[in-house]
């Protein structure tokens, strides 16, 4: 999905993701830096990351990106408006404030024109990156339709015999 988005012209590719399950807070353990070289080397390209996912500094980087350039954005879940939720010192959920949340999915959506969810694995969640990143153009990546194509596969002509192994 990346290369098809650089090789047909766009102007810049933004990742977001998450790592762990830092909740809300910075943790280096957590950090998506290390990502970088293995990016650049899948890529055959320089990949430039963003100590945040939000903010003015993040949105300057993208603004001033061009040829196709690859963005890597700090890990999401750094900040608890991602899920909606943190944990205090104690270990009890507090649940973000909704002007925060409102304010964090408003920096999301500053950093593009199109969104691609490529995230099969956590499509179903209400995470401010799923749900939150309003922008008039939006698709699923390479990885979700061969998801969807295996689940269509699995549901219309299964291989017999047939075993189905459910979990949550």
């Amino acid at each position: 999905t990346i290369k098809y988005a650089i090789d047909n012209g766009a102007k810049a590719v933004v990742l977001m993701s998450h790592l762990g399950r830092p909740d809300g807070k910075v943790n280096p353990k957590y950090s998506l830096k290390p990502v970088v070289p293995v990016l650049e080397k899948l890529l055959g390209k320089s990949v430039t990351f963003t100590e945040d996912c939000v903010g003015p500094q993040t949105e300057e980087t993208v603004n001033k990106a061009s040829d196709g350039q690859v963005i890597l954005l700090e890990n999401l879940r750094f900040h608890a408006e991602e899920e909606g939720s943190s944990k205090d010192a104690e270990g009890k959920k507090v649940k973000a404030d909704k002007a925060d949340v409102d304010a964090f999915r408003k920096g999301l959506t500053a950093l593009g024109d199109v969104y691609v969810n490529d995230a099969f694995g956590t499509a179903h969640r209400a995470h401010s990156s799923m749900v939150g990143v309003d922008l008039p153009q939006k698709a699923a990546g390479f990885l979700v339709k061969k998801e969807l194509e295996y689940f269509a596969k699995a549901l219309e002509s299964p291989a017999r015999p047939f075993l189905a192994i459910l979990g949550g």
